[in-house]
């Protein structure tokens, strides 16, 4: 799934632990001579495989339901598992590779992402799967703040932003492409439950090369092992405000974790399909929509991003709702490219007003608080939504699921557009 991102000072979107290194490129790197732009591509590489790799599983849970017998609620254990690890890691890890470099934990965290592919290849039933999904979302976890300092480190000189623009597409990019590649060797190729993993083996495997071979931009590398956990807190000035923007990180990813761990299979049902592309081709359309959305509206005042991005929730879920009632997968697929904008926009607007609700020193404890919030939307109620599916079945879950977050998304348009008038009176009396 794609990772929550925040914004450098000058506005631009980046991948969560890029806050470290807002500069080009430190000085100890300047100092050592001209970097390899090689390095650059090989971490952006690892950008996209790493959250590819996250939505292969999502295209392969009806494949596993249907061979394994798991029911909708193992599914979204299984997909929780991922949410958990990939947050504990963030917490844990996110600034290790200031201390070590960005080489050595990249490829820490790549050896973890080949051991998880080994795990899921192997698989045979939920207890592996579940192993596979933790050590996996631990490798993400681990490699998210290597990645998004690097990526902005080693940024071309002729095209600095080029770094945050990677950094925010990156993961999105990475989501459509896995489930739409996913789809494709589950309907056309043999024993994709293993073949899928074991090419991310092999792609996985040229990357570790790849970094073995780049080019230390971090000033501080070749420190002592030291592991200092995230600290989570909200300024107490902040605290309205970030509740009411918190809002609205609780309905984008509760929306973003029933998409990915049920969404293929609602897919299929509403199409009327054994077509395993369908599925992928569902992840691949929320994730497109929403990266498009993100491009469009970067520049975009962050309030007013929210703002839209609620809007077109609002309307997502309105058709996904009119899907369900009508059994068109026409408007089921017209929805999901609606939600996806939506769910874009939205993150995008909330996550750049709060990143602005601290001083740049204390930021890192506020973006942590809102990991917790998006790791646990995007887990719990998806966990949730599978028990009630093996009890009342997918159609009757979505239709409830989707009500329930539109009822959240509107709470959440109503206080955001208050929080905007406020702002803006305050703006004029200053």
């Amino acid at each position: 799934m794609a990772e929550p991102t925040e914004t450098t000072p000058t506005g631009d979107v980046v991948h969560p632990a890029g806050r470290h290194r807002a500069a080009a490129r430190p000085a100890a790197a300047r100092a050592a001579g001209p970097v390899r732009p090689s390095g650059f591509w090989v971490v952006g590489a690892v950008l996209v495989l790493l959250m590819l790799s996250s939505a292969v599983p999502s295209a392969l849970y009806v494949l596993y339901q249907q061979e394994w017998g798991l029911s909708p609620g193992n599914v979204t254990v299984v997909f929780a598992v991922y949410a958990v690890t990939v947050l504990a890691g963030l917490l844990l890890f996110g600034s290790l590779s200031d201390s070590l470099g960005r080489r050595p934990v990249l490829g820490a965290a790549l050896v973890l992402a080949i051991v998880s592919m080994g795990l899921f290849a192997g698989a045979r039933g939920l207890g592996l799967l579940l192993a596979a999904r933790a050590v996996q979302g631990l490798a993400v976890g681990l490699a998210t703040g290597a990645m998004g300092a690097a990526l902005l480190e080693l940024s071309p000189r002729s095209r600095p932003a080029l770094g945050a623009q990677v950094n925010s597409a990156g993961p999105t990019i990475g989501i459509g492409l896995g489930g739409l590649g996913a789809g494709l060797l589950v309907q056309y190729a043999p024993a994709p439950t293993v073949l899928s993993y074991l090419l991310l083996v092999g792609a996985f495997a040229l990357t570790l090369i790849g970094v073995a071979r780049m080019d230390e931009s971090a000033p501080g590398a070749g420190g002592r092992l030291r592991v200092v956990p995230r600290r989570i807190r909200v300024p107490a000035a902040a605290r309205g405000r970030f509740a009411v923007l918190v809002t609205t990180i609780v309905a984008v990813w509760t929306v973003g974790g029933f998409y990915l761990s049920l969404g293929p299979h609602l897919a299929l049902s509403l199409l009327h399909t054994t077509n395993y592309l369908a599925g992928g081709a569902t992840v691949a359309l929320l994730a497109g929509a929403a990266t498009a959305a993100q491009l469009l509206l970067g520049r975009t005042e962050p309030l007013r991003t929210a703002v839209l991005g609620l809007l077109g929730l609002l309307a997502g879920l309105a058709l996904v709702l009119l899907a369900l009632g009508l059994g068109s997968a026409a408007v089921f697929l017209v929805a999901t490219a609606v939600l996806g904008s939506g769910w874009g926009a939205a993150f995008l607007g909330s996550f750049r007003a709060l990143s602005s609700l601290a001083e740049p020193a204390h930021r890192g404890e506020l973006t942590a608080a809102v990991y917790v919030f998006a790791y646990l939307a995007m887990s719990v109620p998806a966990v949730l939504a599978g028990l009630l599916t093996d009890i009342h079945g997918l159609q009757r879950t979505s239709v409830g699921f989707m009500a329930a977050v539109a009822g959240v998304c509107a709470l959440a348009l109503f206080t955001t557009l208050r929080l905007a008038a406020r702002t803006r009176a305050e703006g004029s009396t200053a």
